[in-house]
């Protein structure tokens, strides 16, 4: 035989020479649930080995993993119920909790790049990522989307570096663009969630913050899993509209949607491994059903490979202390 392609697997040396995949740190960004309170690390029972913190931890917790290599954190803030109400105002209150947290870690730790969630879920009685019309249940875009563009600027003024629409309302990327043009806040990136599925892989999350619907679901805003054409046109207007980054999620379950998406645009092109894939994972681990860390590693992979180039993960601290060792 001439052609033998075991020859490039021979040894590590050889295999880590030929990888068409590789995964640093700075492609990494690590989720935190942030509360209030103050030397908190609450334990969250569906997703082992992740915590709300309070804000004092969380700036531990983000020192501890810029010394590992991780630069960038996504912010999600656990709001109180008394403070939820079926307007969510609470998401435009300038001296609310998530305006203060992103404010206060930013003037403490400035080397963080610290990426904001654009979405009223957190804030909604109605747990939804809109405004919802009591009389007929309807999410209501165009009243969300105006809400939406002033929780951002004023996230930006905080010291956001990094917008992150996460509700699929239609025209939010535009809105949030122009409305960042005229008050000066022209080097804030937007990440758009692009392609948000509606998953049965967010359980977790919403266990995190408290975020679950009330009612209802979210398959009226969020894509149809069954849709991959849908997504490249989701994805290609926000790019119109003026986001920088584009965001598929879930992460693995929809490789073929990021990969699809990879040959549509030059855009840097984001996947998030979600709170059900990360809790799969530990919790085939945990039951000693296959190797949790080697599962980690296949996972982001496979995402690296299909066309992410950053990738939003609970695994964050952990891969990083591989890699540093």
């Amino acid at each position: 035989m001439l052609k033998r392609n075991r020859r490039l697997r021979n040894s590590t040396a050889i295999r880590d020479m030929v990888a068409e995949t590789h995964l640093n740190t700075s492609n990494l960004i690590a989720p935190l649930f942030i509360k209030e309170g103050s030397n908190i690390s609450e334990p969250i029972n569906s997703m082992p080995g992740q915590y709300r913190f309070s804000l004092d931890r969380a700036k531990s917790e983000i020192k501890e993993m810029i010394s590992l290599g991780i630069s960038t954190f996504a912010l999600f803030p656990v709001i109180n119920e008394h403070l939820k109400n079926i307007h969510a105002t609470e998401a435009v209150n300038k001296d609310g909790f998530y305006i203060r947290i992103i404010n206060e870690i930013k003037e403490s730790i400035p080397e963080a790049v610290l990426m904001t969630d654009v979405a009223l879920d957190p804030y909604n009685s109605d747990g939804h990522d809109g405004i919802v019309c009591q009389k007929t249940r309807k999410i209501l875009n165009d009243i969300t989307v105006d809400r939406l563009v002033e929780m951002s600027i004023l996230q930006a003024e905080a010291g956001a570096d990094i917008i992150a629409p996460s509700d699929m309302m239609d025209g939010r990327i535009g809105a949030i663009r122009n409305e960042l043009e005229k008050c000066n806040k022209t080097d804030v990136l937007i990440m758009s969630y692009c392609a948000k599925y509606s998953s049965q892989f967010y359980g977790p999350f919403r266990d995190a913050l408290f975020s679950a619907p009330k009612m209802g679901d979210k398959k009226t805003y969020q894509m149809d899993p069954r849709n991959s054409k849908e997504a490249i046109r989701e994805a290609l207007q926000d790019e119109e509209e003026g986001a920088d980054i584009l965001l598929i999620k879930p992460g693995l379950p929809y490789l073929d949607i990021i990969y699809a998406l990879s040959q549509h645009t030059t855009l840097p092109i984001a996947a998030y491994q979600v709170s059900g894939e990360y809790s799969m994972i530990k919790a085939m681990g945990d039951l000693k059903w296959g190797n949790a860390t080697g599962m980690m590693e296949e996972t982001l992979m496979s995402l690296s490979r299909a066309g992410a180039s950053i990738i939003i993960t609970y695994f964050a601290k952990e891969w990083a202390k591989i890699v540093n060792r």
